[in-house]
């Protein structure tokens, strides 16, 4: 029987079958083997093994399409990640290094700030972040504003939706798929979890072709196995302009005539990512040093 992993827990893998639902699966002792950890969005075959009681056995994981480590999670077409313009205000400087993040893994990802209503003026959001490389959406999640398009942009598509804590990325889920919360408390009965909450990645079937997979918040972020020089390819505002710098191999901080640190004065590229750009260079090359 084939499905696809709609959540993990202590070793209990989650996979839904479009004929028959949820099936409660342990993996077979070849992934450990194999070092193969099951993902939320893996397309499974189980064998069952008490279809009343809907458990069975986690059998074979298909070819995976990507593999994403921070979410982990796998088979996932773009990422939308979602901060308040308000309450709490954005940080960022943790926007930043998700966007990092996922373009390293290759991965088309959509900026959404929630919470309009709190706040009318959004253009120097827009401004920072227009050249970014990322499509950007403005929503109230108490308005509905924005929603319509935010559907729009999911459709036929499979998405992590990620974000800190408070956001209204639990609200924006439920209006996105209003049987989210019913399915969460029908998982979190078998399992004895709180519903409200996102500990683990969860996968929702919006309809045939259209999937979000739910993460937990975060409040930090770190750069793993990326080399400061590297950091400059992933800020993508940045392309337009670096070939014209005078040295092969600029890194845009220091060096004489660079003509990306002459964006910034000119206002082609925001001063807000440069400056998030530093840091971020200066804290990879410090974690070099040690």
């Amino acid at each position: 029987m084939q499905g696809k992993i709609i959540k993990g827990i202590s070793g209990f893998y989650y996979v839904y079958v479009i004929e028959s639902g949820i099936y409660e699966c342990r993996a077979k002792g070849i992934f450990r083997k194999e070092k193969m950890k099951p993902l939320v969005g893996d397309q499974v075959e189980i064998d069952v093994i008490d279809e009343e009681k809907k458990t069975g056995n986690l059998v074979k994981i298909q070819q995976r399409k990507n593999t994403l480590f921070r979410p982990a999670v796998a088979n996932v077409d773009q990422a939308l990640v979602i901060f308040a313009v308000s309450k709490p205000n954005p940080n960022l400087g943790l926007l930043d290094r998700f966007l990092v993040t996922m373009a390293r893994q290759n991965l088309e990802t959509i900026i959404c700030f929630n919470k309009l209503d709190l706040k009318e003026d959004t253009q120097d959001l827009k401004r920072i972040y227009e050249k970014s490389g990322c499509r950007l959406i403005f929503t109230s999640t108490k308005t509905k504003e924005g929603i319509e398009e935010v559907r729009q942009m999911l459709s036929g598509k499979t998405t992590t939706v990620a974000g800190p804590s408070g956001v209204g990325k639990s609200s924006m889920i439920n209006l996105l798929y209003p049987h989210a919360s019913m399915e969460i408390g029908e998982v979190s009965k078998k399992i004895d979890r709180g519903k409200h909450t996102t500990r683990h990645s969860e996968l929702f079937r919006i309809d045939q072709e259209t999937y979000l997979i739910d993460t937990p918040g975060f409040t930090s972020l770190y750069l793993e196995n990326l080399e400061a020089d590297q950091l400059k390819n992933y800020f993508y505002e940045f392309l337009e302009w670096e070939q014209n710098c005078r040295f092969l191999g600029c890194v845009h901080a220091k060096e004489p005539d660079c003509a990306v640190k002459e964006a910034v004065e000119e206002g082609q590229i925001s001063k807000e990512r440069y400056d998030s750009y530093l840091a971020l260079y200066q804290e990879l090359k410090e974690k070099r040093r040690y």
